[in-house]
């Protein structure tokens, strides 16, 4: 998903469009996970960024999406742009836990 979302619309308060635009990305990512894993994958993983518009947009992680919409609604941007893409991943192991305890 490639967006820019307005935070400026008429009829609706700015807190109300903020958090429209962080339903509409929660069901996004909601969506995405569903989607079936290729066998050497064991999630999907995301590519994100965001920013007052495309040239300016600086990666993200997805857990820092709507402290970026909150911080450009406090800032009074008139739009956000917001790149999410979805990439399937392996899990690595922590370094150190080879499943047996040191004594």
């Amino acid at each position: 998903m490639r967006k820019t979302f307005p935070l400026e619309v008429p009829g609706l308060k700015p807190p109300r469009v903020i958090e429209a635009i962080k339903h509409e990305i929660r069901r996004y990512l909601k969506r995405e996970r569903r989607k079936s894993l290729p066998e050497e994958a064991d999630f999907w993983d995301f590519d994100c960024r965001a920013g007052r518009d495309e040239g300016t947009a600086v990666a993200a992680h997805v857990s820092e999406l709507t402290a970026a919409i909150d911080r450009a609604g406090e800032e009074g941007w008139p739009a956000i742009y917001l790149e999410i893409l979805a990439k399937p991943a392996r899990r690595t192991p922590k370094p150190g836990l080879s499943g047996e305890e040191e004594e």
